[in-house]
């Protein structure tokens, strides 16, 4: 098993690389069907390795895989939201938005792959902590609906307040650098607002694990699993997020399905001692509310005067 870990993990770390150096180089803008492209592949390299999953380890893996992916795609698309935010709030060219999404994800696969090692670990030890797990997504669920898309506020982040005490800032972006040293003032070194975007995303992701690994974990505690379901999903949030920017505001009431599936991902691990629920039954229902909150949003969209 130890090998196939391996070999994943060099799938994804060249499917960046790839991705970065290859077909999008250095200043390049993604255009919309370039993203588009680069989406559905990465949700076709989904498909097939739960093929494969399926015919290796049974029907049940495959389905768990696919209801994992579903689940942390539909919850990813949240984040692209707050991506927006930032990138708005820094005034973040767009030909250097690919590089801060590269190094975000990278640095996201491996928080990732840290939490989900600590909370399976931890829940096959602890078998109570389901339960916190199963309020925390609870308390998650409502906080996405009352608070929507105004969860993050960039000017707030500890995390950078503290990095532009300890580090002096450019005031200009420097051609997709993160640090430079300036000759006029003894060749000290500066950090680039390209690095505090960086810094931002990182530290929000830890916010969205809080959420999302709790809930794939109440689908499976196949390690495995959990895992490749959580990187094929990171490793299209990229693409997806130049693929859809532009249309965000069309999924008005996207945030309430997400909120929705949140709170029912949290009821199923509060009552996993008590009620078995089939994993065709939670694919399907997570699908169709998600399924439910876009038809909404483009049946009633919000009024441009508004």
């Amino acid at each position: 098993m130890l090998a196939f870990w391996i070999l994943f993990n060099l799938f994804a770390l060249v499917m960046l690389v790839v991705d970065l150096r290859v077909f999008h180089r250095p200043g390049h803008v993604v255009r919309f069907r370039e993203a588009l492209g680069w989406s559905l592949m990465y949700v076709a390299m989904a498909a097939i390795f739960a093929a494969a999953l399926y015919f290796w380890q049974g029907p049940q893996s495959g389905l768990e895989f696919v209801t994992g992916y579903v689940l942390e795609l539909s919850l990813s698309v949240d984040n692209l939201f707050v991506f927006l935010i930032i990138f708005n709030y820094f005034a973040v060219p767009d030909e250097q938005q690919h590089r801060v999404l590269f190094w975000g994800i990278l640095g996201a696969l491996v928080m990732r792959g840290i939490f989900i090692g600590a909370g399976v670990g931890l829940i096959h030890r602890f078998h109570w902590l389901l339960f916190i797990f199963g309020a925390m997504l609870v308390y998650s669920g409502i906080r996405v609906w009352v608070m929507g898309g105004n969860q993050i506020d960039p000017a707030a982040n500890p995390v950078v307040k503290a990095f532009r005490a300890w580090m002096p800032v450019t005031a200009d972006y420097h051609n997709g650098k993160f640090f430079l040293r300036n000759p006029q003032d003894n060749a000290r070194l500066y950090a680039t607002p390209l690095l505090i975007v960086l810094l931002v995303i990182e530290t929000t992701d830890v916010l969205f694990a809080v959420d999302s690994i709790p809930a794939i974990l109440a689908i499976t505690l196949n390690a495995f699993i959990v895992y490749t379901s959580n990187v094929f999903a990171i490793l299209g949030l990229r693409s997806m997020y130049f693929a859809v920017s532009g249309l965000m505001k069309i999924f008005r009431f996207l945030h309430y399905g997400l909120a929705v599936v949140l709170i029912l991902v949290g009821l199923k691990m509060l009552a996993s001692d008590y009620v078995r629920i089939p994993i065709g039954v939670m694919l399907g229902t997570v699908a169709g509310v998600l399924i439910l909150s876009i038809a909404a949003s483009v049946v009633y969209p919000e009024r441009a005067a508004k």
